[in-house]
């Protein structure tokens, strides 16, 4: 059947399929994305799909019907179950096949949604598949005439930690103590499976039963809220490190022994250090709005800095243009080429613990070695006119621009070790700063010059009548 244009456009997004389930995402609309996937999927070559899910109510029936619309075109469909997405991207490689993960990530209960790939966990984005996704659910899925396809189960969880631990040596680790916040996400499920065959971790588990409707705090470690309690956690236990993870634990925040976050810049720029070690002159990715620091210490380490657009299509295509060996996110998505090129934040969170474990300094001393410069985080504004909000944040600093470009959004360097990226939501009306300079009064002044610009100029579009 055809969908209305306009819900099928509120619901595909540039990475992913995500939206408010029954209202906007059901049962009959996910078997007709299974179908339009399974016949894009069919039409490369493709014989099986993997499917996984998160902890979400209505994860297990969605999943189903997207399965029910895969074997509806003839492909077979592999149910590796309960799933993080690295695991997904795992199976998906392992198996050699295109992979569908249902989850919402670090949205609230009342979302859940689809990630895509190709085999190899190549991903599948508004400009490599999405599209053509969309065109057929308006469209109409072609019916398909040939013998349907089958459905086997296979449980991928202890071979995904056998693979994970096979990349990283922690065979000489010191004793450590590990916290882990799942958030009642997915890290509840893979995280043992991960750290429990590592003699030298003692895990000390925060929020790891599985509820989709997160009675503790939002599964969102970006948000500094919801770090509180891991952060008491750490000084509680008197751990060495604490990690958090989203929803769908494909992305790690770290905390250091005295509760401190660390920021994920810097735990870019450790992980680059150890992956140059074993490959010199290696390309690392960076994004736009991560710190400064990465790229000089990639330099300085003897790799190639390589800087990319936000978002993880545009990583993942870098990567496998490029063959680099590991790219960061100040979002606190790691990618890996020996993870097929795609992201886990299990793997980050292993190398961060072999960093530590390999010598005897705390992890606040260890990672400021990593540490150059402050940053602002990430600050979001709700504008109705965001490229006017834009040009007039340009015209206030005129003179004082060293250089600008437009990667992504506006990158403005103020030629003082100063610098700030301004980009617009893909999908909210949000303009968001990030902000870096070597103090943080520096910072701070940045942050209050934009601001006070992006104000002036939405009240000058709001007194217009």
């Amino acid at each position: 059947m055809s969908r209305p244009a306009a819900a099928v456009h509120r619901v595909i997004k540039a990475y992913d399929v995500r939206g408010l389930v029954g209202a906007e995402i059901d049962e009959s609309f996910v078997t007709d994305v299974g179908a339009a996937f399974g016949r894009l999927m069919g039409e490369e070559g493709a014989r099986q799909v993997a499917i996984g899910y998160d902890m979400r109510d209505s994860s297990p029936s969605l999943a189903a019907a997207f399965g029910a619309g895969v074997i509806g075109q003839g492909l077979d469909v592999v149910r590796i179950g309960l799933a993080s997405t690295d695991q997904l991207y795992f199976a998906s490689g392992l198996l050699d096949c295109p992979g569908a993960m249902f989850t919402a990530s670090h949205n609230p209960a009342a979302y859940n949604g689809i990630k895509m790939c190709r085999a190899g966990a190549k991903p599948v984005g508004a400009d490599t598949g999405l599209e053509a996704i969309r065109d057929d659910l308006i469209a109409g899925v072609p019916t398909y005439g040939g013998t349907p396809g089958t459905v086997a189960d296979r449980d991928v969880l202890d071979d995904y930690g056998v693979f994970l631990r096979s990349l990283v040596d922690t065979s000489e680790l010191r004793p450590l103590r590990v916290a882990v916040d799942a958030g009642n996400g997915m890290a509840g499920h893979t995280a043992p499976a991960v750290f429990g065959a590592i003699d030298s971790i003692t895990l000390f588990p925060l929020y790891f039963k599985l509820d989709g409707s997160f009675p503790n705090h939002e599964a969102n470690p970006l948000d500094p809220a919801n770090l509180v309690d891991l952060q008491a956690f750490v000084r509680e236990t008197r751990a060495d490190i604490g990690l958090a993870f989203d929803g769908d634990a494909d992305r790690c925040f770290v905390v250091d022994e005295r509760g401190n976050p660390v920021s994920p810049s810097t735990v870019t720029g450790l992980v680059a250090a150890r992956e140059l070690n074993r490959e010199i002159g290696a390309t690392v990715i960076h994004n736009v709005i991560t710190s400064r620091a990465v790229p000089e210490l990639v330099t300085e380490r003897g790799g190639t800095p390589l800087r990319s657009r936000v978002g993880h299509s545009y990583i993942k295509a870098l990567m496998a243009d490029t063959g680099a060996i590991f790219g960061g996110e100040h979002s606190a998505h790691y990618y890996f080429r020996d993870f097929w090129g795609a992201d886990s934040g299990m793997l980050a969170a292993l190398y961060v613990l072999a960093a530590l474990g390999e010598q005897r300094r705390p992890l606040s001393e260890l990672t400021a070695d990593y540490q150059r410069y402050e940053s602002s985080g990430e600050i979001n504004f709700t504008v109705a006119d965001a490229s006017s909000c834009v040009d007039a944040v340009l015209k206030h600093f005129g003179g004082r621009i060293h250089s600008i470009d437009h990667l992504d959004g506006v990158t403005v360097d103020l030629g003082d070790d100063s610098w700030f990226n301004l980009r617009s939501s893909n999908t909210e009306p949000l303009l968001r700063l990030n902000v870096e300079a070597r103090s943080v009064e520096d910072v701070d002044a940045v942050v209050q010059q934009v601001s006070a610009q992006i104000a002036a100029q939405s009240a000058r579009e709001k007194a217009v009548p």
